[in-house]
């Protein structure tokens, strides 16, 4: 294959939609050759399971929202963590972004005069969230990129698995990676873009896909590419209580249309509307107190469930639950990693040539804590704004956005190094989701972080797809225990029990590397 001017790592929101931009630049004069390569199919991504929206101020004339209202909100929910060039970045640019999916073909739904249909979740002072399908926004825009995808791209590489980085004068020049039939190929580009999702499978209990396994931060931890706010961990306040895996997940739409949490003895115990880590950190509380594997989630005062929320519906049915009669069982689940690769505001990594973009990347705009339907924004942005960098020829990072944390903004910690593990295969795995569950989920301390960090173990190096993923979930976990146990404070959705407070010392980021 001869070497590509772009090569996408990951098939989700941000990878298609750099693709998609970058396949229509090609069209002209600088005739890019865009590769997108994917361990699954194009189709399974991380993003076809988002049943959140994308959130964006829209509204024309009259509507009461605004962009400088929805940084607010990321902020606020971001506890003084955020990078507010980013925010800023994100709100504004937004909008064209939804507008341009639309152009694609993403169908959103709207009401009876054709207008988008917002939505209030939780976190957000005014209705702003899109949704395509009641739960299925994610579904419906991978739908839309990978059409768009199918239809430009010069080379589609799917059911292969990037292994590391291919660097060559300090300069990434691509990845080696497993083909389908299990041999090595290099995959040469001039840039490479890491849009490879996040790590939920670091837990027991998440609502991510099997392939969320961490595998492009761990990729930069090994080539000593600064990351960034690992400590940060999402749970959705909200997964089905049930044996499937990935958990279903029961959206903040149905909270923003009215759906109560209750105890187990029917209690109200929380403001549904809150931040995520607000909402399960009094999740996990309440469960404790009460000795209970899961709580409720009443939605049966929700007018016509099933039309408009047909995904949930299905799920919850298949569950064998009616959610128009009985309450459904809930509980935290591992949902989002606010951190990743640090990057620029234009998406550019410490390492030249290499590009980050989506849940892999640390662009500041999170913070502490993600804003709900964030993250398919997050997404759609960065990914333009690392196209239009590449195309208007820029080679390195800036100190601009969360990068600023390398020049004095954030403290360094060094990544550990794991001692190997006496198990094989995928007890390996089991093991490890198992102690960062018990150890480093919602909530955390000093004695429950060392025992994490004592259990963690590197599995045996084989290059088999299975083992290097374990690999990269240990790597991961690792990073993240370490970044846990030094970061001595309660902000956000990383929870210290020992340390309750924020504390003004930690208002920093905490640099892997």
């Amino acid at each position: 294959m001869a070497d590509l001017d772009l090569l996408v790592l990951g098939s989700g929101v941000a990878g298609l939609s750099a693709a998609v931009r970058a396949a229509a630049w090609a069209r002209g004069d600088a005739g890019l050759r865009v590769g997108v390569l994917t361990k699954g199919h194009l189709a399974q991504a991380t993003t076809r399971w988002a049943q959140g929206g994308v959130a964006a101020a829209l509204g024309g004339d009259g509507d009461p929202d605004s962009t400088d209202l929805h940084l607010a909100d990321t902020l606020a929910a971001g506890a003084q963590m955020c990078d507010v060039d980013a925010v800023r970045v994100l709100v504004d640019e937004g909008p064209a972004r939804v507008h341009e999916l639309i152009a694609l073909g993403a169908v959103f739904d709207r009401d009876a005069h054709g207008a988008l249909k917002l939505a209030r979740e939780g976190g957000h002072s005014v209705a702003r969230v899109v949704h395509a399908g009641g739960a299925a926004t994610g579904a419906e825009i991978e739908r839309a990129l990978v059409d768009a995808v199918e239809a430009t791209a010069a080379a589609v590489m799917e059911g292969w698995f990037a292994l590391d980085f291919v660097v060559e004068g300090g300069r990434c020049r691509g990845v080696v990676a497993l083909d389908p039939t299990g041999r090595l190929q290099t995959v040469r580009a001039t840039h490479t873009l890491l849009a490879t999702g996040g790590a939920g499978q670091l837990y027991a209990v998440t609502t991510n896909p099997p392939e969320a396994t961490g595998d492009g931060v761990a990729m930069a931890l090994r080539a000593g590419v600064a990351v960034a706010d690992l400590e940060f961990v999402q749970f959705h306040p909200t997964a089905l209580h049930h044996p499937s895996m990935p958990r279903p997940l029961l959206s903040e739409a149905l909270r923003g249309h009215g759906a109560l949490l209750r105890d187990l003895t029917g209690e109200r115990f929380v403001d549904e509307l809150q931040p995520r880590d607000v909402v399960s950190r009094a999740i996990t509380a309440r469960m404790a107190a009460q000795g209970a594997e899961h709580l409720w989630l009443d939605a049966t005062g929700l007018e016509d469930f099933d039309r408009r929320f047909p995904t949930i519906a299905a799920s919850v049915r298949g569950a064998g639950l009616d959610p128009t009669a009985e309450w459904l069982p809930v509980a935290p689940a591992a949902h989002y990693c606010i951190g990743g690769v640090l990057t620029d505001l234009d998406g550019a990594s410490a390492l030249p040539g290499l590009w980050v973009a989506g849940e892999a990347a640390c662009s500041g705009v999170h913070g502490a804590n993600r804003l709900g339907s964030n993250s398919l924004l997050e997404g759609m942005v960065f990914a333009a704004r690392v196209v239009e960098a590449i195309g208007a020829g820029k080679e390195a990072a800036e100190p601009t956005g969360a990068m600023r944390a390398l020049d004095g903004d954030g403290d360094r910690i060094a990544a550990p190094i794991l001692a190997p593990s006496p198990l094989d295969g995928d007890k390996v795995r089991e093991a490890i989701q198992g102690t960062m569950t018990a150890h480093a989920g919602v909530e955390c301390d000093a004695a429950s972080l060392a025992e994490a960090a004592a259990a963690l173990g590197a599995p045996a190096a084989t290059d088999t797809r299975a083992a290097r993923e374990t690999q990269n979930l240990a790597a991961v976990g690792g990073a993240l225990v370490a970044a846990a146990t030094a970061r001595e404070e309660s902000r956000g959705c990383h929870t210290r029990t020992d340390f309750p407070e924020r504390s003004a010392a930690f208002r920093r980021r905490l640099v892997v590397a």
